[in-house]
């Protein structure tokens, strides 16, 4: 690959990237923070966007994979905790690195004004960025705030301008860190989760953890990380190979017999009987349409 001369306007996702856009529409305190749109982005298969140069600045956050990007001076590999800077009226192409086959990444389009003169002063560029996470949380936040709590997603979007133009707020970084900790325990239901290791990762009280867990999901600690397991059990009962033990233990449930009585406490059924169930509706529903 080399640098480009001559540009076009053009984009490719494969069907297997998914893509989360925010627009201004969506976000009506986006044109207040001077943002024309957002995007979270998990790549794979395929992806590129070629521009001859837009009116806005491109901000390209990488979480996890790579891409390449590639400008009418070089061609850079763009690499995890990484910030790609593209100030507007500049043409630039980057696209997903085929080698890693995968990018995790978010894309923020600011105006072009003198708010944000301290990224196109830096032209096009990659540089460190260790906060993409925390980014990629906020967006989610904010994200499901569409229609939602209007105060609450004023303050999302007012923290997000925070974090862009490098003003710390605690406050709100403690809401982030918690909806970070949710996202670790669903990605690790198979440890022995207390609200009191909870808090300690989030660095704050465990009366902090449950006020900030029922600000975001109306439920406490405990109640989240229940729920959570649960949803996750329907998903393993689908697999028959999976026996309830075996589920269990996956969970965090060293005792099958406390899971069970977890379960049937939830749902209203034991986990046999679930999986019973499911078993005879999906039957039923296979001979109908092979009856069609």
């Amino acid at each position: 690959m080399s640098p480009k001369s001559f540009w076009q306007e053009d984009v490719f996702l494969s069907k297997n990237c998914k893509e989360r856009f925010l627009t201004s529409s969506d976000i009506p305190e986006f044109p207040q923070e001077e943002i024309f749109m957002a995007g979270m982005a998990e790549l794979i298969d395929g992806y590129y966007v070629e521009r001859e140069g837009i009116a806005v600045h491109s901000l390209i956050f990488t979480l996890e994979g790579s891409g390449i990007l590639t400008t009418k001076d070089n061609v850079q590999l763009i690499e995890p905790y990484t910030l790609t800077i593209l100030p507007a009226h500049s043409p630039f192409r980057f696209e997903l690195n085929p080698v890693d086959n995968f990018w995790k990444m978010i894309w923020l389009l600011p105006q072009n004004n003198q708010k944000w003169l301290h990224f196109a002063s830096l032209g096009q560029t990659i540089i460190p960025y260790h906060g993409g996470e925390k980014l990629w949380s906020l967006l989610h936040l904010i994200y499901c705030e569409i229609g939602g709590r209007t105060a609450f997603r004023r303050l999302l979007v007012s923290e997000l301008n925070l974090l862009l133009t490098g003003v710390e707020s605690r406050p709100i970084h403690s809401v982030l860190r918690v909806h970070s900790l949710f996202n670790d325990v669903e990605s690790q239901l198979h440890l022995s989760w207390t609200v009191k290791d909870m808090a300690a990762r989030c660095y704050i009280s465990e009366e902090q953890l449950n006020r900030i867990s029922k600000k975001l999901y109306d439920l406490s600690p405990r109640a989240k990380l229940i729920q959570l397991r649960m949803d996750k059990a329907t998903d393993l009962l689908a697999y028959q190979e999976w026996s309830v033990a075996m589920i269990a233990h996956r969970l965090g449930y060293r005792d099958p017999y406390n899971f069970t009585h977890r379960f049937k406490k939830f749902f209203g059924c034991s986990p046999s009987q679930y999986r019973k169930e499911q078993f005879k509706n999906s039957v039923y529903l296979g001979t109908r349409v092979s009856d069609r």
